[in-house]
């Protein structure tokens, strides 16, 4: 019989600092992982990855807010420098040195553009973490029945081409699957998913096609049966292009962190 689930109890910063105890790591934890339902997913996936590894952690709770990498991108930039002040003052209060995050764009903000404004950190996207953990025999990831999954992969842009992080996510889901395969663009060449420069929260622009369902169809061409994603953006406009196709039945999409969460039955 398969294990159980396991439940688990996340640490909150302030509880843990009325304690007495500096954990290693802040979780950001981001609003598409706070409130959007299906990415709420990919959050206690990674959290039940990080208990089982018993890493030393903790979330800020209600005193997070937006990084504010939104409103800069929709050119606020007053509404932008309000929210990172606040969050790098909410930062000092507790001593965080070191940030891990799931979403690029939380990831990139923080790293690229905090530092402008005083806030300097260690910032680690979810997949250089787990890159690093598996190498180093920190993570052992089993045999599982993902093995025999073809699997292909879309680089987000805040990822990849801001970033350069290309390595460490196929490195970490060659670890779940045999069968990884790559869409025609990919990497430097990957095409957006079409929520990028704030997009994702306003109406499509007169055109052809839209961008989300151009990079599915590039998607399915690969014949995958799970598109693999590490990004909230990536994810919402995949799923969606996946049901504009009606192929919901036949292709999943799953963020890196729950094909590793289900690798190990967490």
């Amino acid at each position: 019989m398969p294990m159980p689930k396991i439940t688990i109890t996340i640490p909150i910063m302030a509880e843990v600092h009325a304690r007495g105890e500096k954990p290693e790591y802040l979780f950001w934890v981001g609003c598409a992982g706070a409130y959007d339902d299906r990415y709420k997913k990919v959050t206690r996936a990674f959290a039940k990855i990080l208990t089982h590894m018993g890493v030393s952690f903790a979330i800020l709770g209600t005193e997070e807010t937006c990084t504010g990498d939104p409103a800069r991108r929709a050119g606020n930039e007053m509404l932008f420098q309000m929210q990172a002040l606040q969050n790098i003052a909410t930062f000092e209060k507790y001593g965080i040195k070191k940030i891990l995050t799931i979403c690029p764009h939380c990831f990139n903000t923080f790293k690229n553009e905090y530092p402008d404004l005083g806030g300097n950190y260690e910032v680690i996207h979810y997949v250089q973490f787990l890159d690093q953990a598996i190498r180093e025999n920190k993570l052992r990831v089993p045999k599982s029945v993902l093995q025999q999954t073809r699997i292909t992969y879309h680089d987000p842009c805040y990822l990849g081409r801001a970033n350069n992080i290309y390595k460490e996510p196929r490195f970490v889901l060659e670890q779940v699957t045999d069968h990884l395969v790559e869409m025609d663009r990919n990497r430097s060449f990957s095409l957006c998913c079409g929520a990028g420069g704030a997009q994702m929260f306003k109406e499509a622009e007169k055109g052809n096609k839209e961008v989300f369902i151009e990079r599915t169809e590039e998607a399915l061409s690969t014949n995958a049966e799970v598109i693999a994603t590490a990004c909230p953006f990536c994810m919402t406009m995949l799923t969606d292009g996946i049901k504009y196709k009606n192929k919901e039945q036949e292709v999943k999409n799953y963020d890196i962190a729950e094909l590793i969460a289900q690798a190990l039955n967490l």
